[in-house]
């Protein structure tokens, strides 16, 4: 699943543009089709037509690991999910396998004989999720802070921290606790910050929870410079999986004591860290 990263990459191809990708900022949407209809959450198929269409892209963003595409007067709000992908393509181009949704847009300030872009939601296992919501901020009101933020401090970190009794890997992965971070990320920040993933989140000390906080927000600044990690067919693009410290690495020796990395499952989840570096809790 992408992560926050890989969808902050997203968001920036989109919002920006590339060499080859142009930006989505003042496209207008001008027709709709929906190809499986449990791709979309919210509203009703029809009322999502009647809405979108007519509406112009005004700014692209992102909420945890939610893309936010800000439309004249709702919000298009995008979960990939486990397989969910964002694709631009002319709209002339076959409709792919697993298309889910197509937005068909224009630029209101070309030339008309411009071509005309599509942006289709591929999703192979039928997992991500598509809103189309006049309050984005409610829906989404159950996330917690984002770690790049400036209102994120290790002072909030430790609070929070202290507030549960909970292993650590779990709860940082816990999407009401911090957005976005996910498995790769969080392995690579514990390693970093040199914290067993089973030790409980009350017993850590303000210097621990401050190391953390740092090594979360360095962790998730380099993978957004690397442009995310590419690690199966779902997301491509990005290298960060060519610097990971621990992740995918079971067996192989520690970057800073060579001590090999181990794995093991915490909370269900495969974790990968090195037993010398984040020594396990007494």
């Amino acid at each position: 699943m992408p992560e926050l990263p890989e969808v902050e990459t997203i968001c920036n191809k989109f919002r920006r543009g590339t060499d080859d990708t142009p930006s989505l900022i003042g496209k207008r949407v001008i027709a709709a089709e929906l190809l499986w209809e449990r791709t979309l959450a919210e509203p009703s198929p029809p009322e999502f037509k009647r809405r979108i269409i007519g509406q112009s892209i005004t700014a692209i963003g992102r909420r945890g690991k939610y893309l936010l595409f800000h439309l004249n007067a709702d919000t298009l709000v995008i979960h990939l999910r486990m397989s969910g992908d964002l694709w631009l393509e002319t709209d002339a181009a076959n409709i792919a396998p697993h298309h889910r949704l197509l937005l068909y847009l224009d630029d209101p300030a070309a030339a008309s004989a411009q071509p005309h872009h599509r942006l289709a939601f591929n999703d192979t296992r039928k997992f991500g999720r598509v809103w189309l919501v006049n309050d984005h901020q409610a829906m989404l009101s159950h996330l917690g802070p984002e770690p790049l933020s400036d209102e994120f401090t290790p002072q909030l970190l430790y609070d929070r921290l202290q507030s549960r009794r909970r292993q650590l890997k779990p709860l940082i992965l816990e999407q009401s606790f911090i957005a976005g971070v996910g498995n790769i990320y969080a392995d690579e920040a514990l390693h970093r910050a040199r914290l067993h993933p089973k030790i409980h989140s009350h017993i850590l000390s303000f210097a621990q929870a401050e190391r953390l906080w740092e090594s979360i927000r360095h962790v998730l600044r380099e993978g957004i410079y690397r442009e995310g990690a590419s690690i199966d067919w779902v997301y491509r693009g990005g290298d960060f999986q060519n610097y990971f410290q621990v992740y995918q690495r079971t067996g192989e020796p520690c970057y800073r004591c060579n001590t090999p990395i181990e794995r093991i499952k915490v909370g269900q989840r495969s974790t990968h860290f090195c037993p010398q570096c984040q020594p396990a809790p007494e």
